[in-house]
């Protein structure tokens, strides 16, 4: 819908909208903040990749899904919320937000898809809840400032190659 609209800095999506589609705002590199109405219950696949100037997205709590790559290499967000209603955190979703300071995955969530935070060099704090039961390759890989890492998961798979290039302190 917006694609590569590179000059684009402020969107408020109209109260109406139930559902941010594929690649809605793909490489709009000038989009700084987004407003999210609270009928959203979807944001899809690429949704907002490449959207190096945005630095924070508040999802409300109605939404259930969060599309693969949906803010990839969002280099300026510095923080996100993730709402309960969120089952998985796909593939890539986060991936290269290198800006991204801390995360607290909600309870409910059950899966971190393979590469969902990968190259998040900044952040330095990850909360894992008990619903958790798998963590995909690479999907904290070269987190390279993560130092606090809580797990309260019992039941929990855990990729091989998650944790690659993380040193924890």
């Amino acid at each position: 819908a917006f694609g590569d609209c590179a000059s684009l800095k402020t969107v408020s999506i109209p109260d109406s909208v139930t559902s941010i589609g594929e690649g809605a705002f793909y490489q709009c590199f000038g989009l700084e903040t987004v407003r999210i109405p609270d009928n959203v219950t979807s944001i899809g696949t690429w949704a907002f990749a490449h959207c190096s100037s945005l630095e924070s997205v508040s999802i409300p709590d109605s939404v259930r899904s969060i599309g693969r790559s949906a803010f990839h290499d969002c280099s300026s967000m510095v923080s996100v919320y993730i709402p309960s209603l969120v089952r998985t955190i796909s593939e890539s979703t986060f991936y290269r937000c290198s800006s991204l300071k801390s995360v607290t995955i909600p309870d409910g969530v059950t899966s971190i898809g393979s590469y969902a935070f990968m190259y998040c060099s900044s952040l330095d704090s990850v909360s894992i809840p008990d619903s958790v039961t798998s963590i995909g390759g690479g999907a904290f890989y070269e987190c390279s400032s993560l130092h606090t890492l809580r797990i309260d998961a019992s039941n929990l798979t855990i990729h091989s190659t998650a944790f690659n290039k993380v040193e924890l302190k």
